[in-house]
């Protein structure tokens, strides 16, 4: 059926639950709204029951008031109307009966006179408990009435005729069906007029429609001068670059304006294009409409421009001084540019339509000169020169007329190339002033529309801009996204290897800090990669292990921050030993981790702490005569049996030094950091240490921590190894530059990884370690000033928990960095929060309090789940739920996953009690209780005539 809606409305709101037990017949959806706004819409009449007894559109405001609800507002008619099936089948019945059979295309095609039928005030109307059949059946449809309405043509008596038949048949069918009222309480509604005035105010009034509705101020825009714009102006879809100034209720959508443009408020300029925007430098518009206009004459595709005033009615028929063009009455605008009346309306439109509507005042074509925006824009001014000359030889439209020629596809290349531009610049911009904008949104529409090409050309060019190499990485990260949004979910996981032989040349240009060509080698092995899903991923995966590659690089910048000492060398065969404490983590975990610490910035609250009252990590080192490198790895322990022994006797064995799977790969890569060894070097290894130590040396390590305890076991005995080694090399160090090695150290072992764990292992007690959003990356640590009394009493509430659950940092690791990089907003405010959760426990350390350290503890572990989904097996949340009455606060330890679970128990030494509390509980699987303290010392380094202390 030809149905006709009046009017287009829109409703907004937080949501309402409609009951529809029981329901039958037609459901009519509707929102309050004031007496006043009701007098130009339609309104419901309610009955005590809940019907709607009757459908008054602009009425008086006695009879609206009729309608008043208790709080004094009315139901407004909104446009969604619900039949049931029941109601639905009688309606679709009657398409077979004369007259309404014309009403749908089997009409139409048996060459019967059209009928439309308006929902409301034909089909509803009928239902309506007041409505009488006798004035129902005679009233002229409110579809022959309404001016809002295109009305049919030839609207007439015998029209009038037809349409009695029609209703009549609609009173016999539909006639005793019940009409209710969903309410939205909250709702508000928005009647979309052809004012100017109306919408720009729906563009530019955000939160006036409702508290439920998020408007933006700047919307798929680029600019190059964010603070010209007034906060209640609105910019769509549009590239704005200069000194471009645009005040309160001002509206630009889908243009390119370039230059000292000044829009003061009212004005709405759509599709102005880069060419047509340097004439508005010109000018200091106000209350104007500037329209771009793509249309087509045949095959003749034209780009026009029109102009009207916001408070313009382009329906009011023309008179000479009431009715206004560009907001003032004509016989001001003829008075003032020379043009007459006769050359708007030609002889063929009558006088009384003559209206802005179909009046002729735009340029569209001339025989001898190009038509652009000047060609309108002078309407503004005073001048019967050349301008006017060139508009009386025009071929010239109405606003009617351009509507009927539009043409849609031009129009929407236009805005999508717009998009695309905007897109670009974007991308550059964000990338290179290291904003924290999310650029998913962009690489998903680019794709989606079939330019990632164009958005992968922008990236390379800014991964070979002569940026740090932070950028960089972030760049080609954002390359992995396009080429993962490619796949379009097949071809694999993203996460993977990244050791194709035919990406190593790029890497290898990489690694050598060669970030233009290697980038370049990167796009030219891309372009071989694009024809399968399988592909895309894989090349995803490579791009970001060369992000990866950068990423190291940026850390290594830490190098700036280490000082050494010379010292003598110790008596040979003397042993160096440096013991460590474990850490926990208490607050800020994740904020430490490249890139995240040197983009955004990191705060990490850490403890030393000694696990069953020693230092559970350690290494020993001695020189020895003969000039080869005895690595001994012990598990469990020095007190354990020797898990694994490696001798290196000559450089080819220490070349996996960069292989963190490899055996004895830590080991390797700290005797090349500390430059005790040379590598690569055309000197032999023996020659080496002949030349430098006059021997070799034995290394040792230990650990009796488990695997993947989340206890920070990596990088604290890589600082164990780093600070043995310096002393036996005749060096020395402190803490700070201690804490840098490490990070340098673990880049060149490529497992990556932050700083937390050295800060937390290496300086004795509770402490902060910082970086700034910045590169070189430095880390400066802030001990917390606690009472000795204090610690006492924290001690007798640290407890750890071993899970039996192996952690899996690695996997985690890969999918934060992923979302990281991508900026998802919610990530951006988790790591905002993890910093300020560390000052915040900082504060709560400071006060010695309990319970305010517990919270921020378990603020904490929600933190880690949100940053890294999954970090929380179903074995150690049921863990925590048992454990839940009896603590202030608890986490795993480090990313989580597995490993070590520590609490801060509200009873002081509850090692026993926990225990019990466990074992009661049937599921926990293998478990056990561990006491924990505070270590006030931090890493010790000494000589030992013995193997022992």
């Amino acid at each position: 059926m030809s149905i006709i809606v009046p009017g287009i409305s829109g409703i907004v709101s937080h949501g309402c639950d409609i009951c529809w037990e029981g329901f039958n017949g037609v459901k009519v959806v509707s929102v309050l709204g004031t007496v006043s706004y009701a007098k130009n819409h339609g309104v419901y009449l309610i009955d005590q029951e809940g019907y709607v007894c009757d459908i008054i559109y602009k009425g008086t405001e006695e009879r609206i008031k009729e309608c008043a609800l208790q709080d004094g507002r009315v139901p407004l008619v909104s446009g969604i109307v619900f039949f049931s099936w029941e109601t639905a089948e009688k309606l679709l019945a009657t398409h077979v009966t004369p007259p309404l059979d014309s009403c749908t295309y089997m009409g139409l095609d048996s060459g019967t006179r059209p009928v439309q039928l308006s929902i409301f005030f034909d089909i509803l109307l009928c239902m309506a408990r007041h409505t009488r059949e006798d004035v129902f059946v005679n009233k002229a449809s409110r579809v022959l009435q309404s001016s809002d309405i295109t009305k049919p043509t030839g609207a007439d008596g015998s029209d009038m005729a037809i349409m009695r038949s029609a209703r009549a048949v609609l009173w016999q069918e539909l006639r005793g069906i019940p009409i209710t009222v969903a309410y939205i309480a909250d709702g508000c509604y928005d009647y979309m007029t052809l004012s100017a005035d109306d919408h720009i105010r729906n563009l530019t009034q955000r939160g006036s429609v409702s508290s439920c509705f998020v408007a933006r101020h700047i919307v798929h825009s680029e600019l190059t001068h964010y603070d010209m714009l007034s906060e209640d102006c609105s910019v769509i879809n549009s590239l704005l670059e200069g000194e471009i100034r645009i005040e309160p209720s001002s509206v630009v959508q889908h243009c390119h304006l370039q230059g000292s443009i000044h829009l003061r408020s009212g004005c709405l300029l759509s599709g102005v294009d880069l060419m047509s925007s340097v004439a508005l430098c010109q000018y200091q518009l106000c209350d104007v409409i500037i329209q771009g206009h793509h249309i087509r004459l045949r095959d003749l595709k034209l780009k026009i421009f029109s102009i009207i005033g916001r408070q313009d009615d382009l329906q009011v028929p023309f008179t000479i001084d009431s009715s206004t063009f560009l907001n003032v009455p004509w016989v001001e605008f003829f008075d003032r540019t020379g043009i007459k009346k006769e050359q708007v309306w030609g002889p063929s439109i009558l006088e009384d339509d003559q209206c802005l509507l179909n009046a002729q005042l735009f340029p569209v074509f001339h025989v001898t000169e190009p038509i652009g925006l000047e060609d309108v824009l002078w309407f503004l001014r005073s001048g019967r020169g050349q301008l006017l000359r060139k508009w009386q030889s025009a071929w010239r439209l109405s606003i009617r007329e351009i509507m009927s020629c539009l043409d849609q596809q031009a129009e929407l290349a236009w805005r999508q190339q717009l998009f695309l531009s905007q897109a670009q610049r974007k991308v550059q911009s964000t990338l290179l002033a290291r904003k924290d904008n999310s650029l998913w949104p962009l690489i998903r529409a680019a794709v989606c529309e079939g330019k990632e090409q164009q958005i992968l050309n922008t990236l390379d060019a800014v991964a070979m801009a002569p940026v740090d190499t932070g950028v960089a990485a972030r760049t080609l990260a954002c390359v992995a996204d396009v080429l993962g949004c490619m796949a379009g979910g097949q071809g694999g996981l993203r996460s993977g290897p990244a050791a194709n032989p035919a990406w190593t040349d790029a890497f290898q240009l990489l690694e050598k800090g060669d970030v233009v060509l290697g980038v370049k080698r990167l796009k030219e092995e891309r372009d071989k990669w694009l024809s399968r899903p399988d592909f895309l991923v894989r090349a995803a995966r490579h791009y970001e292990g060369a992000e990866q590659i950068l990423i190291r690089r940026a850390v290594m910048s830490a190098r700036e921050f280490i000082s050494m000492e010379q010292l003598d060398l110790p008596p040979m065969n003397r042993w160096v030993v440096a013991k460590c404490p474990a850490r926990i983590d208490i607050s800020g975990g994740w904020s430490d981790t490249p890139p995240i610490t040197y983009e955004h910035g990191g705060a990490v609250l850490d403890i030393a702490v000694l696990v069953d009252k020693r230092k559970p990590i350690g290494a020993k080192v001695r020189r020895i005569a003969e000039p080869k490198l005895h690595l001994v790895l012990n598990s469990g322990g020095r007190e354990q049996r020797v898990a694994l022994e490696i001798v290196c006797q000559s450089l080819e064995d220490l070349q996996d030094y960069s292989q963190p799977r490899a055996p004895g790969a830590l080991l390797k890569a700290a005797f090349i950091c500390t430059e005790i060894i040379q590598f690569p070097s055309q000197v032999s290894l023996q020659d080496q240490l002949m030349a430098g130590f006059g021997g070799g040396f034995e290394l040792h390590t230990w650990s009796s921590l488990p695997y993947g305890s989340g206890l920070g076991t990596s990088s604290i005995l890589a600082g164990a190894v780093m600070a043995a080694l310096i002393k036996v090399a005749g060096k020395s160090c402190d803490t700070s530059s201690l804490i840098h090695t490490v990070l340098h150290l673990e880049q060149m072992l490529t497992t990556g990884g932050g700083w937390q764990d050295q800060v937390g292992g290496l300086v004795p007690g509770i402490k902060i370690g910082r970086s700034k959003p910045q590169l070189p990356l430095r880390v400066d640590v802030e001990r917390i000033a606690v009472t000795d009394e204090f610690v006492k009493t924290l001690n007798d509430h640290l407890l750890l928990v071993y899970t039996g659950k192996t952690r899996l940092a690695r996997n985690l690791l890969q999918d934060v960095l992923r979302n990281w990089y991508a900026r998802l907003p919610s990530i951006v405010e988790n790591a905002d929060a993890l910093v300020r959760n560390t000052e915040e426990c900082a504060q709560a350390f400071i006060k010695g309090d309990l319970s305010w350290i517990g919270q921020c503890l378990n603020t904490y572990w929600q933190q880690k789940k949100y940053m890294a989904p999954g970090c929380e097996p179903s074995a150690v949340r049921q863990i925590m739920v048992v454990l839940h009455p009896h603590v202030y606060g608890q986490s795993l330890a480090g990313a989580g996953g597995g490993g070590f679970l520590y609490l801060l128990t509200k009873k002081p030494r509850q090692k026993e009690a926990i225990e019990r509390i466990l074992t009661a509980s049937e599921g926990l699987g293998n478990f056990s209780v561990h006491e924990v303290e505070v270590d006030e010392t931090g890493i010790t380094v000494s000589l030992s005539e013995t193997e022992g202390e």
